[in-house]
């Protein structure tokens, strides 16, 4: 059965859609088979950067590692069995046809609470959290004393999580794997990044997350999106000399794909 790697964060602009789209490009470099549903329905930004790359190798006639990207499957509201959930019904619909056919499923969740996203994450092997290293996006995991920046408890979206938890461990399933990525790390080692990683330290513990740098503040990938093309393919696409900037962010890729510790995957790029 596939391992299901589920990216959520209720807050957008947190770099879920790049997180996705590097985590699956780099498992399909690697030579797994890797299969994506994205549950933002409006914006779909994680199918769009898939789409993007699938235009780019036609126009271009390159064939790059890719990633079996598939649309929720519509439903007959007549078809449900009583009281099932539409919506539960397209996201198991999905999940059955590719668990089979891959190893990894790789599911974008929306960046707000739907009752897609809660479901998704009671499905996730693999939980990644990006979150921008900030106290106003820290507010997603726990409450926080404004004066002592002491953890007062859990956040609604924690709350969320551990509700899948104990959904999976009812069903018999294993634990979710929970990562923090902190994105958007500033270059300079700053007194509010220290305390942003000293709470998030502590909240670790309680809640049960690990955390991981993510991805810094980089031009770079905000151009890569509307040609579909990740920091792991530029050299197949003739850029042969890369810049520091650019060989320090495969270099955070290569660092979250170990931190990730998925099973069965080497990280060899």
């Amino acid at each position: 059965m596939a391992h299901i790697i589920v990216v959520g964060n209720e807050k957008g602009g947190s770099g879920k859609s790049t997180t996705c789209m590097h985590v699956a490009t780099a498992l399909a470099r690697m030579g797994h088979k890797v299969g994506a549903l994205d549950l933002d329905l409006r914006q779909k930004s994680f199918g769009r950067y898939v789409e993007n790359r699938q235009a780019f190798m036609r126009r271009e006639g390159v064939d790059l590692p890719t990633v079996d990207y598939r649309e929720l499957p519509e439903v007959d509201q007549a078809s449900l069995a009583e009281g099932e959930n539409a919506f539960d019904h397209r996201l198991s619909a999905a999940v059955a046809g590719l668990e089979r056919e891959v190893d990894f499923i790789v599911i974008d969740c929306p960046g707000s609470h739907t009752r897609l996203s809660q479901v998704a994450h009671s499905l996730a092997d693999t939980l990644i959290t990006p979150l921008n290293d900030s106290f106003i996006d820290f507010d997603l995991l726990a409450r926080v004393d404004p004066d002592t920046s002491r953890v007062i408890g859990p956040s609604i979206y924690s709350e969320m999580v551990w509700h899948a938890r104990q959904l999976r461990a009812r069903a018999g399933l294993r634990p979710i794997d929970w990562i923090v990525l902190r994105n958007r790390l500033g270059a300079q080692q700053m007194h509010n990044k220290r305390k942003v990683g000293a709470a998030l330290e502590q909240l670790s513990k309680r809640i049960g997350f690990r955390v991981a740098p993510g991805f810094s503040e980089r031009v770079i990938f905000r151009e890569l999106f509307p040609r579909g093309l990740t920091l792991l393919d530029l050299r197949d696409v003739g850029v042969e000399n890369l810049n520091i900037s650019n060989v320090a962010a495969r270099q955070e890729v290569r660092d979250l794909m170990k931190e990730l510790n998925l099973p069965g995957v080497t990280v060899n790029f």
